[in-house]
């Protein structure tokens, strides 16, 4: 059984649809005794760092996911928020991974937020890629993002370099939107249901 944690953002529906074009069925849940016996758990997010940690507190969910053992995604800012802390607001989050999610630099020819198609940069191998051409783009959207560290398993680049997979133990993260990216999102949404 794969849930979706109801952290109530707008991207939540078109990962329902997104996987259920791929035969998976998520349950769209805020109940923690159903997240901790799923098999997989996502973790959306569209919106600020403080009102995703707002809602997650106020759903009694942080350290329900915290404890997660079975594997986890986080998708733009559910990824951000598996992240120590983010300059948003300059809010604590989930701890899961070392790091502060910060502002993307503005500079000439670079506006923020990033809205659009980018490749990435593999810096090791996963499953979560398994199948991807070197090519591959995927959608962004997003302010804030999170550096690059040891567990960066691929960047990309707008303005400034930044983590766009990571992965640490069971919990790995995405900064773009794989129900928003066509095939190759599509691929790594099955990738995560069947190769981790």
């Amino acid at each position: 059984m794969l849930a979706i944690v109801d952290s109530g953002g707008a991207n939540i529906a078109s990962v329902r649809f997104a996987l259920e074009r791929l035969g998976g069925r998520g349950q769209l849940t805020a109940d923690p005794a159903v997240i901790r016996a799923a098999d997989r758990v996502i973790l959306p997010g569209v919106g600020s760092a403080p009102e995703g940690m707002k809602r997650l507190h106020a759903k009694g969910l942080v350290d329900c996911v915290r404890a997660l053992t079975q594997p986890v995604l986080g998708i733009c800012l559910g990824m951000q928020l598996l992240f120590e802390a983010s300059a948003e607001g300059e809010v604590p989050s989930l701890g899961l991974l070392p790091g502060r999610v910060d502002r993307l630099p503005e500079s000439p020819g670079i506006t923020v937020p990033h809205m659009g198609w980018n490749t990435l940069e593999t810096l090791r191998a996963t499953p979560l890629l398994r199948g991807l051409p070197p090519d591959a783009r995927f959608y962004f959207v997003h302010s804030y993002a999170a550096p690059v560290t040891a567990d960066t398993l691929a960047a990309a680049t707008h303005g400034a370099r930044f983590a766009a997979v990571v992965q640490r133990g069971n919990i790995s993260g995405v900064q773009f939107h794989p129900e928003r990216s066509g095939p190759a999102g599509a691929q790594l949404l099955k990738n995560f249901l069947t190769h981790t």
